[in-house]
């Protein structure tokens, strides 16, 4: 039976894939300053519509006019994301209140009480600082962050999966860095969305017909960029945007290699199922990534390519969490001083310190 609250997680975690995909709508709708002000839209709760409306905008905000669909893209996005703030509130609420009791997880909750107050100040940032490319990114990895956790903390409150077989040290370190490079190429994706190099190239395998072509890693990857303009449609000149571009290339190779081994390490030890779904999310993702190329980033397969991002590092926690079940039970049964006694059968008998044994 799972612990109180797992329903309430799971919720939390399907409406922050809503909020995620609804970012990434945003973004690619252009529509990522639609409202210049924040929290509001031109100083309302919605997108001005009436006529007093209107010339309040324009009196307040004459150098951006209104433009509804991007408005209304903005603050629905807004709407989902402060509800979600508010579940996650609940969640830690709920979590504090029912600390100590039946291993109910609390710091995990609260630490994601404070991603998102991180989250709201970045999506503050994002309009203030004009799409600042490095605010942007921070605010998508925060988004990723917040769907992650919520995952995981569904999997800490539903009590379903048991823990695994012993497994080499081989086999978590593998799964260890499949997680980093993944977040390391989800990155790469935040900062090529950021500033608009999705389309630096539009051929496959090479980039405009060369292997590699001319490209400015200097300053496709300036940190430090100069804040003040507005960076709605990017700041880079085409070979900077080329560099962006053919690093999320490099990335992908590297993340498909990497979760290669990582299947085949899995299937290696019994474990078929979490290895036939690594490679499944693997393959919607790269054949996502084609298709943007080759279809010239059409919208229903950017924002999907998101989603599969997402699916991605959400296997990757799974693969992981179940992983380092193994090392959790056993610290457990040490300092409770159980005794492991090998069976001839293979099983494995656990000595409890009070005469009584339990078989497993």
């Amino acid at each position: 039976m799972a612990r109180p609250g797992f329903r309430l997680a799971v919720f939390a975690t399907l409406l922050a894939l809503v909020v995620v995909l609804l970012g990434a709508y945003t973004r690619l709708t252009h529509a990522g300053l639609g409202c210049p002000d924040w929290p509001g839209c031109y100083g309302f709760i919605s997108v001005p519509k009436t006529e007093a409306q209107l010339a309040h905008a324009e009196r307040h905000f004459p150098d951006t006019p209104v433009e509804e669909h991007k408005g209304r893209n903005e603050m629905v996005h807004r709407y989902f994301a402060g509800t979600l703030a508010l579940v996650i509130t609940l969640l830690a609420v709920q979590a504090w209140r029912r600390h100590g009791r039946d291993g109910q997880p609390y710091r995990l909750p609260l630490l994601l009480l404070g991603v998102v107050f991180a989250q709201a100040a970045f999506g503050m940032w994002t309009v203030t600082l004009k799409l600042w490319p490095q605010v942007v990114t921070a605010h998508l990895l925060g988004g990723f962050a917040t769907l992650s956790l919520l995952f995981l903390l569904s999997l800490r409150l539903s009590r379903a999966f048991a823990p695994l077989a012993k497994l080499p040290l081989s086999v978590r370190r593998v799964a260890a860095l499949a997680l980093l490079v993944v977040i390391g190429q989800i990155a790469l994706g935040g900062w090529v969305s950021a500033n608009y190099a999705a389309v630096a190239c539009v051929d496959l395998p090479t980039c405009h017909g060369q292997w590699w072509p001319q490209a400015d890693f200097a300053n496709g990857f300036h940190l430090t960029q100069h804040i003040g303009p507005n960076y709605l449609g990017g700041q880079l000149d085409s070979d900077a945007r080329t560099a962006i571009h053919l690093s999320h290339r490099m990335g992908a190779l590297l993340v498909t290699g990497v979760l290669l081994i990582l299947s085949w390490k899995l299937y290696r030890h019994g474990l078929g199922g979490l290895a036939r779904l690594v490679l499944l999310a693997l393959a919607v993702q790269v054949g996502l990534g084609i298709s943007n190329v080759l279809f010239h980033l059409p919208l229903p397969v950017a924002v999907a390519h998101n989603a599969g991002g997402a699916m991605l590092l959400l296997s990757m926690v799974l693969v992981n969490y179940r992983i380092r079940l193994v090392a959790r039970a056993k610290a457990r049964r040490v300092s409770q001083g159980w005794r492991l006694t090998p069976l001839s059968s293979g099983g494995v008998v656990h000595y409890l310190g009070d005469n009584s044994w339990r078989r497993f």
